[in-house]
Formats: structure tokens, sequence, C-alpha cells
């Protein structure tokens, strides 16, 4: 498994121009609608 996940594409705007934001795991800024998220993987597979 890779360090850190990449997303391809803003959740808020769909833009695809991303940064890592600090040092913070999973922490993204997207440059157009200048906002930043998170991404966390919860799980593989269907729920209980």
């Amino acid at each position: 498994m890779s360090e850190r996940a990449v997303p391809f594409h803003c959740p808020y705007c769909g833009d695809e121009d991303l940064r890592p934001a600090g040092a913070a795991h999973g922490a993204w800024y997207c440059r157009v609608c200048l906002r930043t998220f998170t991404l966390k993987m919860i799980g593989i597979g269907a729920p209980g």
C-alpha cells in the first residue's frame, strides 16, 4: 500500500489542481476553490 492515496478531483468543485496540505496525513488543498479537506480510508467491502 502506498503512503498517501492521491485524490484525482476536489470533492467540492471537481477541479484537478490539488496539493498536499501540510504534514497532516490525508489533507489536501484545492487551489481553485481554496478549500482544504482530508481523506480517510474507512474499509473495503460491504459493511456488517
